[in-house]
């Protein structure tokens, strides 16, 4: 996995935590299509200590890297074997079916391989929140500052109709920073941040104190 950007003290080391809306009309109608989506999906059920304790079991500890003193969780090999990264999918999508969400946010990069494939589990639409620069058509950005410096992130600003129900997947929750920015420019479009779900939490970071208040928060592998 790639890591480009300036780092922020994050023992996961996650590079992106260190270092004009459509009409209400429009979104009333994009809600209504996101419940019709999901209400024949029927959930897995699979958030249970044993399914947790596999994936947990293939997350794989790689001392120091990329520096001294860091423990880095590598999910490679949870996406390797077809089992498992299906399993990992329908324990996100669990904590997701039912909410009457018709688009699913992924951010840049490692989120992208969830949140893309949880939006086709729910037959929604997928929206990229990636680095500045990176998307073509107009957008919305945010800064938010790191330890040693700032980073910004970006968003389509025709990504989310006003008032439509969204939900956040990423691969880890750990100091906030990223999370935190992309629910505001999910707000900022006037979407309707219905939950946020990270398929690791670094508990003892804290990063939930920097998400929107009133979100539901889901962690599925928590240290």
């Amino acid at each position: 996995m790639d890591n480009d950007n300036s780092q922020e003290g994050n023992p996961f080391q996650d590079g992106r935590e260190r270092d004009v809306n459509s009409s209400a009309l429009a979104g009333a109608a994009t809600v209504a299509q996101g419940a019709a989506l999901d209400k024949d999906y029927t959930p897995l059920t699979l958030m249970t200590t044993p399914k947790i304790d596999t994936l947990r079991a293939a997350v794989r500890d790689v001392a120091d890297f990329p520096s001294p003193g860091i423990v880095f969780k590598d999910i490679t090999p949870m996406l390797a074997d077809g089992v498992l990264f299906k399993s990992t999918i329908d324990v996100l999508t669990e904590t997701v079916a039912g909410q009457g969400v018709t688009k699913i946010v992924g951010i840049d990069a490692r989120g992208f391989i969830f949140a893309a494939a949880v939006a086709d589990r729910l037959g929604c639409g997928f929206i990229p929140v990636r680095k500045k620069g990176k998307l073509p058509w107009k957008t919305e950005g945010v800064a938010y500052d790191l330890e040693y410096g700032s980073n910004e992130i970006e968003i389509h600003a025709d990504a989310i109709a006003t008032g439509e129900r969204v939900w956040l997947v990423d691969d880890v929750l750990a100091t906030g920073g990223t999370a935190a920015a992309a629910a505001e420019l999910i707000q900022r479009l006037g979407g309707d941040l219905a939950g946020m779900t990270f398929l690791i939490e670094l508990g003892f970071l804290e990063g939930r104190k920097l998400l929107p208040q009133g979100v539901q928060v889901e962690g599925v592998l928590i240290y």
